[in-house]
């Protein structure tokens, strides 16, 4: 989005109409031909307009009362969580949670535009997405966990037998991003002494699983690597929450909680705010619960689906 004129909409509200406004479509800058905003497009429409009308608050209306502590249909006593940080929300959306649109989010921190999720079925006070201290009281510490996202829609590529010398990473990923694959998570073995070989394991959208193996298969004689090996079953766990940046032991009550899980970590990356962890598909739903369990997150009742998927 260039540009936001919402001069139309601007008219209809003064003369105290309501303004009915399609999302997910706009024009192009030189030649006004009609256009759609890609993926999210809705939510970022309704952010963009809110931000264009110097709009107190965006409400984003869901079939949930807000944004909870896990996905209600995996964790039944997941909490609603009242008050979330842009950044806090951008790694949930990042790592799906599917409640809001990450361009959605990302748009409101750039203009600094509240946004309220709450349920179309229900007058209760949902989620407020803001960095903006809550009026009348004083600033508070961050809770140190936010929520625990998970994503099933991942999958893992190995390229085994790397040369361990400079320029074969860069060589490998510069293949990937030349078939147009976005990467989430790296992770490259300790080289073995003896053969000089590692091995570089990353993950991606299963949809571009082919491609990417295509892509690289092609390119083995010329990297010089022994094979590649694809796996579609593993799920990503990501543990969010901007009070752990001052809070030490995050990471081993996660590592803990999984091992009492009997649940196996393939590959871990962190930030500031963030660890994800991958697992085995099949065991997501328990590491979720048990993750859940282990930061006490857990509520007193069970959440409320109204309808469609929740999160």
């Amino acid at each position: 989005i260039v540009d936001v004129v919402p001069t139309r909409v601007r008219e209809t509200i003064e003369k105290g109409q309501v303004a009915i406004v399609a999302g997910f479509q706009g024009v192009t800058q030189h030649t006004n031909d009609v256009t759609t905003l890609g993926r999210g497009g809705s939510d970022t429409t309704a952010v963009a307009l809110a931000a264009g009308l110097g709009a107190d608050v965006c409400e984003i209306y869901s079939d949930v009362d807000g944004v909870f502590t896990a996905d209600p249909r995996i964790v039944a006593t997941a909490r609603k969580v009242h008050r979330l940080t842009y950044e806090e929300m951008l790694d949930l959306a990042a790592n799906g949670a599917k409640i809001l649109a990450l361009r959605c989010v990302e748009y409101g921190r750039r203009y600094g535009v509240p946004i309220h999720v709450r349920s179309s079925y229900s007058g209760r006070e949902g989620t407020w997405v803001t960095d903006l201290p809550v009026e009348g009281e004083e600033p508070m510490e961050h809770p140190i966990i936010a929520g625990v996202a998970h994503d099933r829609s991942e999958a893992k590529i190995t390229v085994v037998g790397v040369p361990d010398v400079p320029g074969t990473a860069a060589r490998i990923f510069e293949v990937v991003a030349a078939a147009d694959v976005n990467i989430d998570m790296i992770v490259q073995n300790v080289s073995a002494a003896k053969t000089g070989l590692t091995d570089i394991s990353f993950t991606l959208p299963s949809d571009d699983g082919a491609k990417a193996t295509a892509a690289l298969a092609s390119a083995q004689e010329e990297i010089g690597f022994d094979s590649v090996q694809y796996d579609d079953q593993i799920g990503k766990l990501s543990l969010v929450g901007a009070g752990m940046k001052s809070h030490p032991g995050v990471s081993a009550k996660l590592f803990g909680a999984l091992r009492d899980a009997g649940i196996n970590i393939e590959m871990i990356t962190t930030s500031e705010i963030r660890v994800s962890v991958v697992t085995r598909a099949d065991q997501l739903d328990d590491a979720v619960r048990a993750v859940h369990t282990a930061f006490e997150l857990d509520g007193e009742d069970e959440a409320v689906v109204y309808a469609g998927t929740g999160r």
